[in-house]
């Protein structure tokens, strides 16, 4: 079975194309994407810009357009919390369905952190024993924790890199004052957390997915992604808080000129490493492993648990998803 997952994120549209069935590892055929920026067209009074909507029926359908060329049997379509959070997404979603044919479904953030956690729990196996998941994204921080499939934790907090970076920096690269008042509005922000985590007791495994955890990873001396999925990578709190006494002085102009970081996501890595540093902190982390499965490997796992040749549809599936875990 041929699956496509278009993932609508703050950042870019993803589209993965992935060759798989149940029981079978998902193997990777296709992957590409739009730089969008969403979370950055969204007006003052918090809805998504008309230009932001364009863009956005113009990626999906490109997307589209590719899955059938590639001969997807099915596509998956979700937007995370860009999208979430616009006031006008109801609207947005509307446009793009009538436009596209494509019924993109809103994951919560709570849906995001469920299904990463499914997808490095399925990487990493039972042996892994009780997981503590971690994911940066553009709008949010997901964190997952359990001994199962299914998470007994699973919260999202509004600290993703680039929400970060609009919120708390008003200088590229940002001042010495801005980085120290973000640091502890993290801590602050970060307490509430950690007391939940610690009611689970300790993990056996932590866990990081996400861009910007392998950016950061990267630059520490991780491998690069040339070196295959299979290598081990982590990141450590002393290498990142060497890191950041780098990066914090840097210009994005020159931030994008390093290996491992990416031109559209340059400008908020110094805000995703101080969400790493201080999630680290908060949990008492002092190194973390770098998986390369997340959310779109999730959404893929969960419809090859489902498929019996008579099943739903995958976007049905993401649709109820929340209200299938929560019963």
């Amino acid at each position: 079975m041929r699956l496509g997952v278009l993932d609508v994120g703050s950042n870019t549209v993803h589209l993965l194309v992935v060759d798989a069935h149940r029981g079978a590892h998902p193997t990777p055929m296709h992957s590409e994407k739009s730089v969008l920026r969403l979370a950055e067209q969204l007006t003052p009074g918090g809805e998504l810009s008309k230009a932001g909507a364009d863009d956005l029926v113009t990626a999906v359908e490109s997307a589209k357009d590719a899955a059938a060329r590639l001969g997807c049997e099915e596509v998956m379509a979700f937007a995370t919390s860009a999208v979430r959070e616009a006031k006008n997404s109801a609207k947005v979603l509307a446009r793009v369905a009538d436009r596209t044919g494509v019924d993109l479904q809103v994951l919560s953030g709570t849906d995001e952190a469920r299904l990463t956690f499914l997808a490095v729990r399925r990487w990493y196996g039972w042996s892994a024993g009780q997981l503590l998941v971690l994911d940066i994204g553009g709008g949010s921080l997901e964190i997952a924790m359990g001994r199962d499939e299914e998470p007994v934790l699973a919260e999202s907090l509004p600290l993703g890199a680039g929400r970060t970076t609009r919120t708390r920096f008003k200088h590229d690269p940002p001042t010495r004052s801005e980085l120290v008042a973000t640091s502890a509005w993290l801590d602050d922000q970060l307490t509430e957390l950690a007391r939940k985590v610690t009611k689970w007791g300790e993990p056996d495994r932590v866990v990081a997915t996400s861009k910007t955890f392998r950016s950061l990873a990267r630059l520490t001396g991780a491998a690069p992604s040339a070196a295959g999925p299979r290598v081990r990578r982590t990141l450590t709190d002393t290498a990142l808080r060497q890191l950041l006494a780098f990066i914090s002085r840097m210009p994005s102009a020159d931030l994008a000129q390093l290996e491992g970081v990416s031109s559209s996501r340059a400008h908020q890595l110094v805000a995703g490493a101080l969400v790493a540093q201080a999630t680290m902190r908060a949990l008492g982390l002092p190194e973390l492993e770098i998986c390369p499965w997340a959310l779109r490997e999730g959404v893929i796992l969960r419809r090859l648990d489902h498929s019996n040749g008579a099943d739903e549809t995958g976007a049905a599936l993401v649709a109820r998803f929340g209200a299938q875990e929560d019963r």
